[in-house]
């Protein structure tokens, strides 16, 4: 299934921000249905509102899980302001996904 359009520029911007070596985007929203804050960006239900992330990147390298959400959430200001309500993230560094 392809990508909805929150979805990519999510990919975008935390390719072109953490050149990741591992990026996984999951559209959890359909989960959240009937919730207050779904709808996402095009306002359909179970639509882009909710997301899982699973960033494997280097520039996590000298970060604990807090930096490397603030860097996550940084990127991802202006969604997290409008269509996106929840991110579940987990920010690895590439020594620490091949241990996993």
């Amino acid at each position: 299934m392809p990508e909805g359009p929150i979805a990519t520029i999510i990919r975008e911007k935390l390719t072109i921000g953490l050149a990741p070596e591992r990026l996984e985007i999951e559209d959890d929203s359909a989960r959240h249905a009937g919730h207050h804050h779904e709808g996402g960006m095009d306002a359909r239900p179970g639509g882009e509102s909710h997301f899982n992330l699973i960033v494997v990147s280097a520039a996590f390298e000298g970060q604990g899980r807090l930096q490397r959400q603030r860097a996550i959430h940084a990127l991802l200001a202006s969604e997290l302001a409008g269509p996106v309500h929840a991110l579940a993230i987990r920010a690895l560094t590439p020594q620490e996904a091949a241990a996993a």
